[in-house]
């Protein structure tokens, strides 16, 4: 009786343990199975390719880790293929604070801002050089920076071999023979003796052993190398001058927009010292080389400097006015993303979705650039909030777009309504040279 009762429960433990087991695997196998409304499983999806977000345009035929970025790549489906745009809800947009331009047809402005800094002009540079070996007898106190008018003595440089030719020109003089004597004063010409020198010497019948050395033109003084009694050679460098009359004005112009720029064209310059002034010049040179690290060109203007108040090495915002320039399509240079080997905007859809679209630009300026090839009038791209867009649809594996815009296009034709109905209207044309429509 004992050992029934035993085996009896031993029977129903079992029983209990097979149908735990059975009710388990059952509940495991629904689960597994089990999926949720309006979603399929990923072996059910046809996965085309697999990416790295960070680097949409490189696919890969099998899952793995990015050999870019060390993150798992992910599927690119069959179903999404169809998707070359992003949408986003309106919240989510305005959040992001996406602002949309219209792309229209117009003008770049044809004139350029600038930067310019303010040179000497080095067609009124002089240099003051020995003539003679002489010593330097007196000097006047002048000292390098000094703004001297023309004519203002240096230093006296005593000259013994002039003086020497002197004295015989005046013996030769005295003897009346006029071949002779023009054959002594040509002698003082060749000896590099000025005009006046020799004149002054005919006037007072004596020689001049002091030779006065003085500013040939008005301006700054910029080197003098000459201390009281030292020797000075033959041909030596005494003091160099710039003139202040007029001065140069070196504008960096992008390289882009010089072939709006020419030579004799107006410039106006501003200057921090005088707000509101403009100093009208012209430009008189355009260099040959640009600057390989800023991409811009020197363009060189002449300003007038009467009064001196225009000092070398001031800065200025200069206005250049270029040529006239033709009927472009044109977008916000700020709606324009550049990534190094090509430029794209965020072009705007219907039903809040955007598009990466590659465009061709030409010239810029005045904020706005030039659309060469990519969009057509009408377009809307975004110019606030386009780079978050951009790496929103990278994200999702969506590339930029190359070829033309398919934003509206309007043609023109001629016809003749020949019915009118409450839902029609039909109309007689002729053959339409853009649009495949027959007469």
């Amino acid at each position: 009786m004992k050992g029934s009762y035993v085996m009896g429960t031993l029977s129903a433990a079992c029983l209990v343990g097979v149908g735990a087991l059975l009710g388990f695997w059952l509940g495991t196998a629904s689960e597994s199975t089990a999926v949720e409304p309006g979603t399929t499983t990923t072996q059910a999806r046809n996965a085309l390719y697999w990416y790295d977000p960070m680097k949409p345009d490189q696919h890969f035929d099998k899952p793995g880790r990015s050999p870019f970025m060390d993150m798992a790549l992910v599927p690119k489906y069959a179903d999404e293929q169809a998707s070359t745009s992003l949408g986003l809800a309106a919240g989510t947009v305005q959040s992001l604070g996406v602002r949309t331009v219209r792309v229209q047809r117009g003008a770049l402005p044809s004139s350029i801002d600038a930067a310019g800094t303010l040179g000497y002009s080095q067609r009124e540079l002089a240099t003051v050089q020995a003539r003679a070996d002489a010593y330097v007898d007196k000097v006047y106190g002048r000292a390098p920076g000094d703004v001297l008018a023309a004519g203002t003595p240096l230093v006296d440089l005593l000259i013994p071999q002039w003086s020497a030719a002197q004295l015989e020109y005046l013996a030769v003089k005295q003897t009346g023979d006029s071949q002779l004597t023009a054959a002594a004063k040509e002698r003082l010409r060749l000896l590099g003796m000025p005009g006046s020198t020799i004149a002054a010497v005919d006037r007072t019948g004596r020689a001049a052993a002091v030779q006065t050395i003085v500013m040939p033109i008005a301006g700054e003084l910029l080197t003098l190398d000459a201390k009281a009694g030292m020797a000075i050679s033959k041909g030596q460098d005494l003091a160099r001058i710039n003139g202040l009359s007029r001065v140069w004005l070196d504008i960096s112009v992008p390289e882009a927009l010089t072939s709006s720029v020419a030579v004799g064209n107006p410039i106006s310059a501003f200057f921090v010292a005088w707000p509101g002034q403009a100093i009208q010049g012209k430009i008189i040179a355009m260099l040959p080389s640009a600057d390989s690290a800023t991409r811009t060109v020197t363009v060189r203007a002449e300003l007038p400097n009467a009064n001196g108040k225009l000092r070398p090495g001031m800065y200025a915002q200069v206005r250049l006015q270029g040529e006239e320039q033709p009927s472009v399509l044109l977008a916000p240079s700020e709606a324009v993303i550049r990534s190094g080997k090509r430029s794209f905007v965020m072009v705007a859809l219907p039903e809040g979705r955007y598009r990466p679209q590659v465009v061709e630009l030409g010239k810029e300026s005045g904020g706005q650039a030039e659309i060469v090839k990519g969009l057509a009038e009408g377009d809307e791209v975004v110019s606030s909030g386009q780079f978050l867009l951009d790496s929103e649809a990278s994200l999702q594996g969506l590339l930029a777009r190359e070829g033309p815009s398919e934003g509206a296009q309007w043609h023109t034709s001629t016809g003749q309504i020949i019915d009118l109905d409450s839902e029609t209207v039909t109309l007689a044309h002729g053959r339409s040279k853009v649009l495949a429509c027959p007469a």
